[in-house]
């Protein structure tokens, strides 16, 4: 258990420095937007290519972490749009809107920094093959989803578009195309290029954790919290659970590859639940609950199942 404690202390820690350096006045809330728009249109895509550049991607895209992560993710989108409807009685649309909040994970902000410390560099293929599909897989799919239910739809083919757009704005998408692409190239980067690239890597972590704690403090309880809890708990507990019974049971992937897998699937919702939720006026407070609720929790339930993947 202490080694347990180890691994996350640090990681929430900074995300406690950055909430009270930002509620203190100590940090500007302005600059929390800035920050993340650093870690997610940069540092990370820096990482993600450099991580895949030089490493053996094909080796670590196991459809058998892979296929059941999305569809344990998937099914959580599909539980929390039921649990929506049929118990807090939401509209369609909002439905949809709660269904994202319990599939999206926040993969970048609080993944990444808790994969690379409870298990480090050699977490990172397995953990990027996932984050490469993860936008372009859960967004398109909640985007047609919300577009199919809501009265004042787009035509589908415009939603397509529209998402695929999204896609492939998306400079993490960029830092992934390019770190594949190097990867099968077989190229060796310049040691001052490769310097480059290490260097923003290693801001990933401090900043991406920095952010997120500065950015809860744009999120309140409101009445909507009872719902954003079983969003919550959709997202920590029975995604991973998922994972977990199927990578294991199911496919018989090695313990020691496959709670990459399982522990990704147990990080909080992602501020793209909030960005969703705006974009379509549907479950914004909702969303906005359900990051803060699942950040917070998820320091008990990470630990939780740390604990699980150590047995």
């Amino acid at each position: 258990m202490l080694s347990i404690l180890a691994v996350i202390a640090p990681i929430f820690a900074l995300i406690a420095l950055g909430y009270l350096a930002v509620n203190r006045g100590l940090y500007p809330a302005d600059g929390v937007k800035a920050l993340i728009g650093f870690v997610n249109n940069f540092a990370t895509p820096c990482l993600l290519f450099y991580s895949i550049g030089t490493s053996d991607f094909r080796a670590a895209f196991n459809i058998g972490i892979i296929g059941p992560y999305y569809f344990g993710a998937i099914v959580c989108f599909v539980l929390g749009i039921v649990v929506a409807r049929r118990f807090f009685g939401n509209r369609p649309g909002e439905a949809v809107s709660a269904g994202f909040s319990a599939m999206f994970t926040n993969t970048v902000l609080v993944g990444l920094p808790i994969m690379s410390r409870a298990y480090g560099d050699e977490s990172l293929p397995v953990t990027l093959s996932i984050i490469g599909l993860h936008g372009a897989i859960l967004l398109t799919l909640a985007m047609v989803t919300m577009e199919l239910t809501r009265r004042d739809a787009q035509p589908l083919g415009a939603t397509l578009v529209l998402a695929m757009r999204r896609v492939v704005a998306n400079p993490l998408i960029w830092g992934i195309a390019g770190g594949i692409s190097l990867s099968i190239s077989g190229i060796d980067l310049a040691e001052p290029i490769a310097a480059f690239f290490r260097m923003m890597a290693q801001a990933v972590v401090p900043a991406a954790l920095f952010g997120i704690g500065g950015a809860l403090n744009e999120f309140k309880l409101s009445d909507n919290w009872q719902q954003a809890l079983v969003a919550s708990f959709i997202k920590l507990v029975i995604h991973p659970a998922i994972a977990y019974g199927l990578m294991i049971w199911v496919f018989h992937v090695p313990m020691e590859i496959a709670r990459y897998g399982i522990l990704l699937s147990a990080m909080p919702s992602g501020i793209n639940i909030y960005v969703f939720a705006t974009f379509y006026d549907r479950g914004v407070s909702v969303a906005a609950n359900t990051i803060l609720i699942a950040t917070v929790l998820s320091a008990l339930t990470i630990s939780g199942w740390l604990y699980v993947l150590s047995l």
